[in-house]
């Protein structure tokens, strides 16, 4: 017994990048269809990469399943977020960006359907609901 267990690996944090794609008041949104907040609303985003900038992997991600160009992101705040309930428990840090579309014609597709139900523009102060919780985190720490 002693022996399996030195031989499974503990689990690890993993690091998400997600992007505020802001067009005028809105923001960019897809219902997650995922084992980790399935039908919860979330920003385009997905995990960093080895060697990445939080930048290039924000742009990469958004391209890959959405379709967009961004223009320049910036840093907005981290947060640090353990999904203890799921089928599968896991540990995120996740690095929130904000970016405008390098052209604000561009329409989102839904590029991974496996994944979203589908990608579209909500008023900041219309969210849908529910959040996907690191989201739904961020947004109460930053505004309450």
């Amino acid at each position: 017994m002693e022996e399996m267990k030195s031989n499974t690996v503990p689990p690890v944090p993993r690091v998400g990048v997600v992007v505020f794609v802001l067009k005028g008041k809105s923001v960019l949104l897809g219902r997650r269809r995922s084992s980790i907040g399935d039908s919860t609303f979330a920003l385009p985003g997905g995990h960093l990469e080895f060697g990445e900038s939080f930048e290039e992997c924000g742009a990469r991600e958004v391209k890959e399943e959405t379709g967009l160009e961004l223009g320049k992101a910036e840093y907005l705040t981290v947060t640090n977020n353990l999904f203890l309930e799921e089928p599968k428990p896991a540990h995120y840090v996740t690095i929130f960006l904000r970016a405008v579309l390098a052209d604000p014609n561009q329409v989102p597709q839904n590029l991974e359907p496996h994944k979203c139900d589908g990608w579209d523009w909500y008023d900041w102060d219309k969210l849908p609901q529910p959040l996907f919780w690191p989201l739904d985190k961020m947004v109460v720490i930053s505004f309450c």
